[in-house]
């Protein structure tokens, strides 16, 4: 009895790409499965016909000697599927499963097969760095202690001891997963060998344990930029926990915190201070002396009759841009006292200077007015 062409078996042309040659194969798969076919008897003949014949064709090999010689190729022990049964169906099926379900089991066929697993990344960490106002404005090194892993230097990070290598784990052969066939499903789980590495050690490194990482404290010094404030991060690439099986370090990661001034407030690159200033020097004007955030002393002149909440501003001398141009100003906002324990003479005299300066006060004057036009109007 001659034997059925595989690409008709499959339901494709014979120049299909190996795309439509698996699609092909999905779909038998699923029409001839015998636990799906329970009262049909040649369901289970069929499905063998479809495994072996996509177990051929997915194989460049194999196919370019069927596309040849036909069936004659496999004949007299040459390689072929005979004999059937699960075994072919085992290992043609799990190249489809992994397309069907490998999303669903944490990942690709392609990735699960052959080969050792990738080495692993390491965790980046965080530092909390807080600083001064004045630090903020001119910049600073700062010296950092951070605690975290590193890589082991008696076994260079692989764990083993002696100059040793990792070897294979033999349960998962490096694959970091084993396979189990429960009925039409495949079930893939961690090597518990391997704890999912695909390497054991047989003989461990003494100074880690076997892990290629040692705890340690390291100094670092970094360069803070002029003009950082709070939330700004600065990344330092490969200074983070030492990666797995010679992989890469991760980064380390310093949010600045600025603290509060007693003097000076931060408004983005503008600084705002608050001065007192004597009833005397508001009504007569003057010259004050205000302190600066670089440390240097400016001095400011007040207008004759100046008014609490009234701002000057001095150009330049606010925070520095951190990406560069100009620096920002400095606001000093005026604030007029009323003066406090009082002596008696310096009550007279306040009190002659009221009775001889009754138009010096005008927005007094203009309130007055408003409240006395207010109060008629309610009269009338």
């Amino acid at each position: 009895m001659s034997k059925r062409d595989l690409y008709e078996i499959l339901g494709v042309s014979k120049g299909a790409s190996e795309a439509e040659l698996k699609k092909a194969y999905k779909k038998k798969v699923m029409e001839f499965h015998p636990d799906r076919n329970r009262d049909n008897p040649d369901a289970e003949t069929k499905f063998k016909e479809v495994n072996e014949a996509y177990d051929i064709l997915k194989d460049s090999q194999k196919k370019a000697a069927y596309d040849q010689f036909g069936h004659a190729a496999f004949e007299g022990g040459m390689g072929g599927p005979r004999g059937g049964g699960n075994a072919d169906f085992s290992s043609a099926f799990s190249d489809v499963f992994d397309d069907l379900f490998g999303d669903f089991m944490g990942g690709g066929g392609g990735r699960r097969r052959g080969g050792n697993p990738r080495a692993t990344r390491g965790s980046d960490l965080r530092y909390n760095l807080s600083i001064s106002l004045e630090e903020a404005m001119s910049g600073k090194q700062a010296s950092l202690q951070v605690p975290g892993s590193t890589a082991c230097d008696a076994c260079s990070g692989t764990g083993a001891a002696g100059g040793s290598e990792p070897s294979t784990c033999p349960t998962c052969s490096g694959m970091g997963k084993v396979r189990a066939q429960q009925g039409f499903f495949t079930i893939e789980r961690t090597c518990p060998t391997c704890a999912g590495q695909g390497q054991i050690i047989k003989n461990k490194c003494t100074e880690c344990g076997g892990s290629g990482r040692q705890e340690r404290v390291r100094s670092l010094n970094v360069n803070i930029p002029a003009g950082v404030e709070t939330g700004t991060r600065i990344r330092l690439a490969g200074e983070g926990e030492a990666g797995l099986r010679g992989g890469p370090s991760g980064d380390l990661y310093i949010f600045i915190q600025v603290a509060e001034h007693p003097i000076f407030e931060r408004d983005a690159q503008n600084l705002h201070c608050r001065v007192p200033l004597s009833m005397v020097t508001a009504s007569l004007g003057g010259e004050i002396e205000v302190p600066t955030l670089d440390g240097g002393r400016t001095k400011v002149k007040v207008p004759e009759g100046v008014q609490s909440g009234k701002l000057l501003r001095l150009r330049g001398k606010g925070m520095p841009a951190l990406r560069g141009g100009p620096a920002g100003d400095l606001y000093l906002e005026l604030a007029v006292e009323t003066p406090v324990n009082l002596s008696a003479r310096q009550k007279e005299l306040m009190r002659e200077f009221e009775k001889a300066g009754r138009d010096n006060n005008p927005e007094a004057t203009d309130f007055l007015s408003k409240v006395k036009r207010f109060w008629d109007g309610m009269t009338n």
